[in-house]
């Protein structure tokens, strides 16, 4: 059967069974109509985080029942993140109009069976996935979208389920979306909003005074969009992240105690991504490994975890040799960025100051260059999306459905069963080939 067929058959088996919008159970007070979006958001990627998390038929509850209990949560639940119900006037807009008008929530049916079906994902069949979100609402897939949240409950035919989130970026980062999922799984447990173990019971919301009409140019849009890059999923056990911790600091002589799991997998993904970027062009070029870092502790008056929008802080670590990309000099170059930080940042404003400087900077290299060899990697480990209980248990797998995206990257997840961290990896499809048949990747790779 060709793959075009194919994909029709996969796309005739998945059914959608309601659409509706779910709105906030309390209309949001008239004080609180406008919100005001920071500087930082408003530099922020114009795209949607895609998340999903499949329960298995052990986890209990009628398919009838899960539903009705979701939305009648997700209600109460938007009533505290009231922005997430409302508009923005334009794709320019600086602020959300909170007019409640709700967040869009489907429910499916897909006939085959959840173990299959996710067989299927770890291959990277791109249709699978997609048609669990709603409207295509996944990274930069859904441009046009008036939605500022998406959410969609998909029944297989084994009981099983699959919940798939979508939350734009403009409004909050990953920690906002883990905040409001933990929030609104603790809803749908104990059944209110005033119940004492529901978490977190206050968003934190930043005043922001109202910025300018124009968004501002961040350099970003000089640089060429790949368009052949293709995905793949890789899983690695703590065992072996264990082994990779021991074999870094004993290549670092010393010079480096208890690295991350993240630190030294985020080195390993970047060596052999450049390794592969080499075998293809015949030679090195200067390559980049640009990571993210969640700074709400970092702030000199530090903002709870619940801090709605986004506190992210780009760093980057340049490599002007090969030898250079060894496992301990990226590592020890990535924490020496993330120590920096540690002297505290005063205010947003300087937050937005420092990523404007570090997209000027990043942009002032050969801009050819830096479409090819920069490598962004983003972790959503430690946000607890595999604890994510909405009455029904833990999930049985948790994955970030990332796609369309221009840039080569990375995204890590902690596994369902926290015994390891899954990547989510993005090549050109040269590159990916090389890469994923390295044999030292491979070996700290669950089969």
């Amino acid at each position: 059967m060709n793959q075009k067929l194919l994909r029709l058959v996969r796309r005739q088996i998945h059914t959608i069974i309601t659409r509706e919008t779910i709105k906030p159970s309390s209309p949001t007070p008239s004080h609180l109509l406008t919100y005001n979006l920071s500087e930082m958001d408003l530099l922020s990627p114009k795209f949607f985080m895609p998340v999903v998390l499949f329960y298995s038929r052990n986890n209990g509850g009628k398919a009838e029942e899960k539903d009705i209990m979701l939305k009648k949560s997700l209600s109460q639940s938007l009533t505290r993140y009231y922005p997430f119900a409302g508009r923005l006037p334009s794709p320019a807009s600086p602020y959300v109009d909170c007019n409640d008008e709700g967040v869009l929530f489907l429910e499916a049916r897909n006939d085959t069976q959840l173990d299959s079906f996710q067989r299927r994902m770890i291959s990277c069949q791109e249709d699978d996935m997609d048609q669990l979100f709603p409207d295509d609402m996944i990274n930069f897939k859904n441009t046009t979208s008036r939605y500022l949240g998406a959410v969609q409950l998909t029944h297989f035919a084994c009981g099983g389920s699959a919940l798939a989130i979508s939350l734009t970026h403009v409004i909050g980062d990953g920690c906002t979306l883990s905040s409001f999922l933990s929030h609104w799984a603790s809803v749908a447990r104990y059944g209110s909003t005033d119940h004492k173990e529901v978490v977190p019971n206050d968003p934190h919301y930043i005043q922001s005074p109202c910025t300018q009409l124009t968004l501002p140019e961040t350099g970003m849009e000089k640089i060429t969009p790949l368009n052949n890059l293709v995905s793949r999923r890789f899983v690695f056990p703590n065992s072996k992240l264990s082994e990779l911790k021991n074999k870094v600091v004993s290549e670092a002589d010393g010079s480096m105690n208890n690295p991350t799991r993240v630190e030294v997998l985020t080195s390993l993904i970047y060596k052999t991504a450049v390794a592969a970027a080499i075998e293809r062009s015949g030679s090195f070029k200067p390559s980049y490994l640009v990571f993210v870092a969640n700074v709400r502790d970092k702030f000199v008056q530090k903002l709870p975890p619940s801090a709605v929008g986004n506190f992210l802080k780009l760093m980057m670590v340049k490599t002007m040799h090969e030898s250079e990309t060894s496992l301990s000099m990226v590592s020890a170059e990535m924490r020496k960025k993330k120590l920096q930080l540690d002297q505290g940042i005063q205010s947003l404003q300087q937050l937005v100051d420092d990523l404007k400087s570090f997209l000027a900077k990043l942009t002032n290299e050969d801009l050819e260059n830096v479409a090819k060899e920069t490598y962004w990697c983003s972790s959503l480990c430690g946000f607890r999306f595999n604890k994510l209980d909405f009455g029904w248990g833990k999930p049985m797998g948790t994955s970030h459905a990332a796609r369309c995206v221009d840039r080569n990257g990375f995204v890590l997840m902690d596994t369902a069963d926290g015994d390891g961290i899954e990547v989510m990896m993005f090549l050109e499809k040269e590159c990916m080939e090389i890469f994923e048949n390295n044999k030292e990747l491979l070996s700290y790779c669950k089969i």
